[in-house]
Protein backbone atom coordinates (compact mmCIF):
# COMPACT_ATOMS: atom_id res chain seq x y z
CA UNK A 1 0.00 0.00 0.00
CA UNK A 2 1.46 3.05 -1.13
CA UNK A 3 1.95 5.92 1.95
CA UNK A 4 -0.05 9.82 1.32
CA UNK A 5 2.29 12.09 0.25
CA UNK A 6 3.58 14.04 2.82
CA UNK A 7 1.60 17.69 2.93
CA UNK A 8 3.87 20.56 2.39
CA UNK A 9 2.55 23.41 2.83
CA UNK A 10 4.87 26.36 3.34
CA UNK A 11 7.82 27.95 1.45
CA UNK A 12 10.88 30.00 2.75
CA UNK A 13 11.26 33.59 1.49
CA UNK A 14 14.51 35.39 2.00
CA UNK A 15 15.18 39.05 1.60
CA UNK A 16 18.49 39.16 1.28
CA UNK A 17 19.87 42.75 2.03
CA UNK A 18 22.99 44.79 2.24
CA UNK A 19 22.82 45.22 6.00
CA UNK A 20 20.33 42.10 6.94
CA UNK A 21 19.03 39.00 5.96
CA UNK A 22 15.63 38.28 6.64
CA UNK A 23 13.86 34.63 6.46
CA UNK A 24 10.63 33.91 6.96
CA UNK A 25 8.15 31.12 6.19
CA UNK A 26 4.98 31.22 4.12
CA UNK A 27 1.63 29.56 3.52
CA UNK A 28 -0.13 29.63 0.24
CA UNK A 29 -2.62 32.75 1.75
CA UNK A 30 0.53 34.79 2.27
CA UNK A 31 0.57 34.75 6.00
CA UNK A 32 4.37 34.78 7.32
CA UNK A 33 4.05 31.76 10.04
CA UNK A 34 7.71 32.18 11.53
CA UNK A 35 10.77 34.77 11.01
CA UNK A 36 14.04 35.26 11.47
CA UNK A 37 17.11 37.17 10.32
CA UNK A 38 21.25 37.18 10.33
CA UNK A 39 23.68 39.91 9.48
CA UNK A 40 24.57 39.97 5.88
CA UNK A 41 28.06 40.90 6.09
CA UNK A 42 31.06 40.17 8.06
CA UNK A 43 31.44 36.59 6.97
CA UNK A 44 34.97 35.86 4.95
CA UNK A 45 32.99 33.60 2.23
CA UNK A 46 30.27 32.96 0.79
CA UNK A 47 30.44 29.86 2.57
CA UNK A 48 30.10 31.08 6.22
CA UNK A 49 27.05 33.27 5.05
CA UNK A 50 25.13 30.02 3.53
CA UNK A 51 26.13 27.82 7.10
CA UNK A 52 24.90 31.40 9.45
CA UNK A 53 22.04 30.92 7.04
CA UNK A 54 21.26 27.43 7.69
CA UNK A 55 21.81 27.26 11.55
CA UNK A 56 19.22 30.07 11.69
CA UNK A 57 16.80 28.40 9.60
CA UNK A 58 16.60 25.54 11.26
CA UNK A 59 15.06 27.04 14.38
CA UNK A 60 11.98 28.10 12.36
CA UNK A 61 11.86 25.44 10.27
CA UNK A 62 11.50 23.47 13.48
CA UNK A 63 8.52 25.72 14.46
CA UNK A 64 6.87 24.40 11.65
CA UNK A 65 6.98 21.18 11.24
CA UNK A 66 10.29 20.20 9.98
CA UNK A 67 11.91 20.47 6.65
CA UNK A 68 9.57 18.22 5.04
CA UNK A 69 6.95 20.88 5.37
CA UNK A 70 8.64 22.80 3.06
CA UNK A 71 8.20 22.55 -0.24
CA UNK A 72 10.55 25.29 -1.59
CA UNK A 73 12.75 28.62 -0.99
CA UNK A 74 12.48 31.50 -2.96
CA UNK A 75 15.11 34.11 -2.79
CA UNK A 76 15.31 37.92 -3.51
CA UNK A 77 18.80 39.56 -3.61
CA UNK A 78 20.81 42.29 -5.26
CA UNK A 79 22.07 41.29 -8.56
CA UNK A 80 20.35 38.12 -8.48
CA UNK A 81 19.85 36.40 -11.66
CA UNK A 82 16.59 34.30 -12.27
CA UNK A 83 17.85 32.47 -14.85
CA UNK A 84 21.00 31.38 -13.53
CA UNK A 85 19.94 31.38 -9.45
CA UNK A 86 23.00 33.21 -8.89
CA UNK A 87 23.86 36.57 -7.84
CA UNK A 88 26.84 38.48 -10.06
CA UNK A 89 29.04 41.32 -9.00
CA UNK A 90 26.97 42.43 -6.62
CA UNK A 91 28.77 45.97 -5.43
CA UNK A 92 27.27 45.97 -1.89
CA UNK A 93 28.11 42.35 -0.67
CA UNK A 94 31.48 41.49 0.92
CA UNK A 95 31.34 38.11 -0.50
CA UNK A 96 29.37 38.35 -3.57
CA UNK A 97 31.40 41.61 -5.51
CA UNK A 98 34.02 39.80 -7.05
CA UNK A 99 32.22 37.04 -9.15
CA UNK A 100 29.64 34.73 -9.52
CA UNK A 101 27.98 33.24 -6.58
CA UNK A 102 25.49 30.41 -6.94
CA UNK A 103 23.68 30.65 -4.01
CA UNK A 104 20.51 28.65 -5.15
CA UNK A 105 22.41 25.54 -5.70
CA UNK A 106 24.36 26.31 -2.83
CA UNK A 107 20.66 26.42 0.07
CA UNK A 108 19.36 23.84 -2.57
CA UNK A 109 21.77 21.30 -1.40
CA UNK A 110 22.19 22.37 1.94
CA UNK A 111 18.09 22.55 2.53
CA UNK A 112 17.38 19.42 0.36
CA UNK A 113 14.64 21.27 -1.28
CA UNK A 114 14.22 23.44 -5.06
CA UNK A 115 15.58 26.98 -4.44
CA UNK A 116 14.59 29.91 -7.03
CA UNK A 117 16.52 33.39 -7.08
CA UNK A 118 15.25 36.36 -8.20
CA UNK A 119 16.76 40.42 -8.12
CA UNK A 120 15.52 41.81 -4.45
CA UNK A 121 13.57 44.34 -6.05
CA UNK A 122 11.77 41.94 -8.49
CA UNK A 123 10.90 40.08 -5.32
CA UNK A 124 9.36 43.68 -3.77
CA UNK A 125 7.56 43.97 -7.51
CA UNK A 126 5.85 40.65 -6.89
CA UNK A 127 5.02 40.84 -3.45
CA UNK A 128 3.50 44.07 -4.50
CA UNK A 129 1.59 42.56 -7.11
CA UNK A 130 0.41 40.00 -4.59
CA UNK A 131 -0.40 41.03 -1.55
CA UNK A 132 0.22 45.34 -1.81
CA UNK A 133 -0.44 48.54 -3.27
CA UNK A 134 -0.04 47.02 -6.97
CA UNK A 135 -2.91 44.27 -6.71
CA UNK A 136 -5.07 44.81 -10.03
CA UNK A 137 -2.01 46.46 -11.83
CA UNK A 138 -0.35 45.61 -14.84
CA UNK A 139 2.20 48.13 -15.43
CA UNK A 140 4.49 49.42 -12.28
CA UNK A 141 7.48 50.18 -11.06
CA UNK A 142 8.92 49.17 -7.48
CA UNK A 143 12.10 51.40 -6.64
CA UNK A 144 14.12 50.64 -3.51
CA UNK A 145 15.57 52.58 -1.48
CA UNK A 146 17.34 50.88 0.79
CA UNK A 147 21.56 50.30 1.28
CA UNK A 148 21.34 49.87 -2.58
CA UNK A 149 18.91 51.27 -4.97
CA UNK A 150 17.14 48.82 -7.00
CA UNK A 151 14.10 48.16 -9.28
CA UNK A 152 11.32 45.70 -10.37
CA UNK A 153 10.01 46.66 -13.64
CA UNK A 154 6.38 44.80 -14.35
CA UNK A 155 4.91 45.52 -17.50
CA UNK A 156 1.36 44.15 -18.85
CA UNK A 157 1.64 42.02 -15.68
CA UNK A 158 5.02 40.47 -16.16
CA UNK A 159 8.27 41.34 -14.42
CA UNK A 160 10.67 42.34 -16.72
CA UNK A 161 13.85 39.90 -17.38
CA UNK A 162 15.37 40.90 -20.35
CA UNK A 163 18.02 38.48 -22.19
CA UNK A 164 19.92 37.29 -19.45
CA UNK A 165 17.89 37.89 -16.29
CA UNK A 166 19.14 41.53 -15.11
CA UNK A 167 17.04 44.05 -17.10
CA UNK A 168 16.04 46.61 -14.76
CA UNK A 169 19.16 48.02 -13.23
CA UNK A 170 17.97 51.70 -12.81
CA UNK A 171 20.15 52.29 -9.54
CA UNK A 172 22.92 52.54 -12.03
CA UNK A 173 21.34 55.01 -14.73
CA UNK A 174 23.73 57.96 -14.69
CA UNK A 175 21.97 61.05 -12.92
CA UNK A 176 25.31 63.17 -12.71
CA UNK A 177 28.09 63.30 -15.26
CA UNK A 178 31.52 62.90 -13.53
CA UNK A 179 29.59 62.16 -10.59
CA UNK A 180 29.92 60.32 -7.24
CA UNK A 181 31.82 57.09 -7.73
CA UNK A 182 29.80 53.85 -7.20
CA UNK A 183 30.71 50.37 -5.94
CA UNK A 184 29.31 48.52 -9.67
CA UNK A 185 32.45 49.67 -11.05
CA UNK A 186 31.05 52.33 -13.96
CA UNK A 187 33.68 54.76 -12.92
CA UNK A 188 34.96 55.01 -15.86
CA UNK A 189 31.89 57.05 -17.73
CA UNK A 190 32.95 59.42 -14.59
CA UNK A 191 30.45 57.86 -12.29
CA UNK A 192 27.33 59.06 -10.95
CA UNK A 193 24.75 56.55 -10.15
CA UNK A 194 21.58 57.06 -9.46
CA UNK A 195 22.32 54.48 -6.56
CA UNK A 196 25.39 56.71 -5.56
CA UNK A 197 23.21 59.80 -4.69
CA UNK A 198 19.51 58.11 -3.52
CA UNK A 199 20.76 54.71 -1.44
CA UNK A 200 20.48 55.52 1.93
CA UNK A 201 23.90 55.63 2.06
CA UNK A 202 23.79 58.05 -0.92
CA UNK A 203 21.89 60.61 1.44
CA UNK A 204 24.29 60.30 4.54
CA UNK A 205 27.08 61.24 1.77
CA UNK A 206 25.23 64.28 0.60
CA UNK A 207 24.96 65.27 3.76
CA UNK A 208 28.62 65.05 4.83
CA UNK A 209 29.31 67.08 1.94
CA UNK A 210 26.90 69.91 2.55
CA UNK A 211 28.68 69.97 6.56
CA UNK A 212 31.74 69.96 4.76
CA UNK A 213 31.44 72.88 2.34
CA UNK A 214 29.37 75.26 3.39
CA UNK A 215 29.28 76.63 6.80
CA UNK A 216 25.52 75.94 7.43
CA UNK A 217 24.23 74.91 11.16
CA UNK A 218 22.56 72.36 11.34
CA UNK A 219 21.98 69.63 14.64
CA UNK A 220 24.06 66.97 12.19
CA UNK A 221 27.26 68.91 13.11
CA UNK A 222 27.05 68.02 17.11
CA UNK A 223 27.54 64.01 15.17
CA UNK A 224 30.51 62.54 14.31
CA UNK A 225 30.09 63.28 10.20
CA UNK A 226 31.98 60.00 9.31
CA UNK A 227 29.05 58.18 11.21
CA UNK A 228 25.98 59.87 10.24
CA UNK A 229 23.19 58.16 8.42
CA UNK A 230 20.63 58.53 6.70
CA UNK A 231 18.45 57.82 10.12
CA UNK A 232 20.13 60.39 11.62
CA UNK A 233 19.65 62.75 8.45
CA UNK A 234 15.84 62.03 8.37
CA UNK A 235 15.39 62.30 12.71
CA UNK A 236 17.15 66.07 12.09
CA UNK A 237 14.92 67.14 9.02
CA UNK A 238 11.68 65.85 10.97
CA UNK A 239 12.72 68.89 13.27
CA UNK A 240 12.89 71.03 10.87
CA UNK A 241 16.50 71.17 10.36
CA UNK A 242 17.04 73.53 7.06
CA UNK A 243 20.32 71.38 6.30
CA UNK A 244 18.84 68.15 6.59
CA UNK A 245 15.60 69.20 4.78
CA UNK A 246 17.68 70.55 2.11
CA UNK A 247 19.27 66.56 1.57
CA UNK A 248 15.84 65.45 0.51
CA UNK A 249 14.94 67.86 -1.50
CA UNK A 250 18.43 67.21 -3.39
CA UNK A 251 17.49 63.65 -3.42
CA UNK A 252 14.29 63.87 -4.42
CA UNK A 253 15.00 65.83 -6.99
CA UNK A 254 17.19 63.59 -8.23
CA UNK A 255 14.56 60.82 -7.98
CA UNK A 256 11.87 62.33 -9.60
CA UNK A 257 13.84 63.49 -12.53
CA UNK A 258 15.03 59.81 -12.75
CA UNK A 259 11.54 58.34 -12.75
CA UNK A 260 10.43 60.81 -15.66
CA UNK A 261 12.86 59.26 -17.46
CA UNK A 262 11.62 55.75 -16.80
CA UNK A 263 7.87 56.79 -17.66
CA UNK A 264 9.39 57.77 -21.07
CA UNK A 265 9.87 53.46 -21.72
CA UNK A 266 7.37 52.15 -20.13
CA UNK A 267 4.41 54.43 -19.12
CA UNK A 268 3.90 53.03 -15.33
CA UNK A 269 0.37 53.79 -13.85
CA UNK A 270 2.53 53.59 -10.57
CA UNK A 271 5.80 53.62 -8.73
CA UNK A 272 6.06 51.96 -5.46
CA UNK A 273 8.50 53.36 -3.35
CA UNK A 274 9.82 50.45 -0.74
CA UNK A 275 12.32 50.56 1.65
CA UNK A 276 13.69 52.67 4.93
CA UNK A 277 14.21 55.35 3.16
CA UNK A 278 10.42 55.99 2.88
CA UNK A 279 10.07 56.49 6.59
CA UNK A 280 10.66 60.34 5.54
CA UNK A 281 7.18 59.92 3.72
CA UNK A 282 6.19 63.64 2.80
CA UNK A 283 9.70 64.92 2.86
CA UNK A 284 10.82 62.74 0.01
CA UNK A 285 7.94 62.14 -1.59
CA UNK A 286 6.92 65.50 -2.48
CA UNK A 287 9.96 66.35 -3.97
CA UNK A 288 9.91 63.92 -6.46
CA UNK A 289 6.52 64.20 -7.47
CA UNK A 290 7.64 68.15 -8.10
CA UNK A 291 10.75 67.44 -10.35
CA UNK A 292 8.89 64.52 -12.07
CA UNK A 293 6.12 66.52 -13.12
CA UNK A 294 8.65 69.51 -13.95
CA UNK A 295 10.79 67.09 -16.19
CA UNK A 296 7.96 64.33 -17.70
CA UNK A 297 7.03 63.64 -21.38
CA UNK A 298 3.62 65.87 -21.53
CA UNK A 299 2.22 62.88 -22.73
CA UNK A 300 2.67 60.97 -19.94
CA UNK A 301 1.75 64.10 -17.07
CA UNK A 302 -1.26 63.09 -14.59
CA UNK A 303 -0.97 59.79 -15.27
CA UNK A 304 1.49 57.97 -13.14
CA UNK A 305 0.66 57.58 -8.95
CA UNK A 306 3.44 57.93 -6.76
CA UNK A 307 3.41 55.64 -3.46
CA UNK A 308 4.66 53.88 -0.58
CA UNK A 309 4.57 50.17 -0.22
CA UNK A 310 1.55 49.02 2.36
CA UNK A 311 3.54 46.32 3.20
CA UNK A 312 5.26 46.52 6.63
CA UNK A 313 9.27 46.24 6.87
CA UNK A 314 10.66 43.63 4.75
CA UNK A 315 7.40 41.82 3.76
CA UNK A 316 7.28 42.97 0.51
CA UNK A 317 10.38 40.73 -0.06
CA UNK A 318 9.82 38.41 1.91
CA UNK A 319 6.64 37.44 0.55
CA UNK A 320 7.56 38.10 -3.03
CA UNK A 321 10.55 35.79 -2.51
CA UNK A 322 8.08 33.08 -1.46
CA UNK A 323 6.27 33.60 -4.63
CA UNK A 324 9.13 32.75 -6.37
CA UNK A 325 9.68 29.30 -4.48
CA UNK A 326 5.84 28.52 -5.20
CA UNK A 327 6.49 29.40 -8.94
CA UNK A 328 9.85 26.68 -8.96
CA UNK A 329 7.81 24.13 -7.42
CA UNK A 330 5.24 24.41 -9.80
CA UNK A 331 7.34 24.94 -12.77
CA UNK A 332 9.33 21.51 -11.69
CA UNK A 333 6.24 19.35 -11.46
Amino acid sequence: MNAEPIMKPYVIGLDLGGTNSVFGIVDSRGDIKATTAIKTQGYNNVDDYVKASVDALKIIIDQVGGIDKIKAMGIGAPNGNYYNGTIEFAPNLEWGHDGVVPLADMFSKALGIPVALTNDANAAAIGEMTYGVARGMKNFIVITLGTGVGSGIVVNGQLVYGCDGFAGELGHVIVKENGRSCGCGRNGWGGGCLEAYCSATGVARTAREILNTTDEPSLLRDLNPDEITSYDVSMAAEKGDKLALGVYEFTGKLLGEACANFAAFSSPEAFIFFGGLTKAGDLIMNPIKKAYDERVLNIFKGKAKFLISGLEGSSAAVLGASAVGWDVTESAK
